[in-house]
């Protein structure tokens, strides 16, 4: 791991690894569920293999910061705050879920935690966090949105007019890539004319920031930290983080059964297994607290899925309840 972990004690860096966990076995359970017929609809994305992006990110924000994604959402609404339990519920479209079971997979939120999203259409979520850095620069506050944008997305008139826009106003806007390699099941060369995505800043005139090793927790926590001040202080910045999924685009996409020896090179640089080395070279006392966070995550896991069986579906009533004329 290249990053260093500076201004993170030994309780922050043991807390990233155990969200870093949570979220792997979260999406391995739900992928369980899903097959056994409990989590339904069409789509069902995960985010096993991209926890080293999402994790770093997130923890170099503030708790008043805002956060918006896209519909590889459950690791990002989990690292916000949102209960596990009620997380689990929505995905198995129960009344307890986070947004009552209407939502389902996709739609994740929590304006108290100032998680806006969970969006459904690829790109459709960028003017939104457009729209949130304008009402954070209007009212003086010395908040930043975090946007995370899909690499696929990066081809879409979302994202130009929300990028374009941003600058204009100079809003206080972190914007990070995900790339994933796959925009779906087509490489990012096959797709974009820039293959270094972060460069396309320059056709807004923004701050390029770094294109950063998305596996290297510690490394991505290093670039949007920087990067989120740099957006407090001066107006939007885009960075790139290279990761991967370990699935496909969604349960339905079995890419990797051909691509069985990529699948496993990107296996042997995961995020999880490089920060527990890390930790471990540290602080060579600590093997059994990170045994016991794995013990902690496992029953989280199986507490959230016993809630979630045990809720209620949601009602006639509920149909149309939150339904504005």
């Amino acid at each position: 791991m290249s990053g260093s972990g500076s201004g993170l004690d030994k309780d922050q860096l043991l807390d990233m690894y155990y969200y870093m966990v949570l979220i792997r076995h979260f999406e391995e359970t739900c992928k369980q569920l899903y097959n056994q017929g409990k989590i339904g609809g069409a789509y069902l994305h995960l985010y096993s293999g991209q926890e080293g992006t999402g994790v770093g990110a997130l923890y170099a924000l503030q708790p008043t910061d805002h956060v918006i994604t896209a519909y590889r959402d459950h690791g990002i609404a989990l690292l916000r705050g949102l209960d596990p339990n009620r997380v689990m519920a929505e995905m198995f479209g129960k009344r307890t879920g986070v947004s009552g079971g209407k939502g389902g997979s996709m739609h994740l939120a929590d304006p108290a935690k100032r998680f806006w999203g969970g969006y459904g259409i690829v790109g459709g979520h960028l003017p939104i966090a457009t729209g949130i850095g304008l009402k954070v620069k209007y009212n003086g506050e010395p908040d930043v949105v975090l946007s995370f944008i899909g690499d696929g997305a990066t081809n879409n008139g979302y994202f130009h007019e929300a990028l374009n826009l941003s600058e204009v106003l100079h809003l206080p806007l972190v914007w990070l890539i995900e790339n994933n390699l796959y925009g779906m099941g087509t490489r990012v060369e096959l797709a974009s004319g820039q293959h270094e995505l972060v460069r396309k800043a320059a056709a807004y005139g923004m701050k390029e920031g770094p294109r950063v090793d998305g596996m290297d927790v510690l490394a991505v926590h290093a670039a949007i930290a920087e990067a989120a001040d740099y957006a407090r202080h001066h107006g939007p910045i885009l960075v790139e983080s290279i990761t991967y999924r370990y699935d496909g685009h969604g349960m339905s996409d079995k890419m990797y059964d051909k691509r069985a020896e990529e699948l496993a090179a990107q296996q042997a640089r995961d995020p999880i297994i490089r920060m527990h080395t890390w930790l471990l070279e540290q602080y060579p006392d600590c093997q059994a607290t990170l045994d016991s966070l794995h013990g902690k995550v496992e029953q989280v896991v199986t507490d959230a899925v016993k809630f979630a069986e045990e809720s209620p579906i949601p009602t006639a009533e509920d149909l149309v309840s939150n339904v504005y004329v």
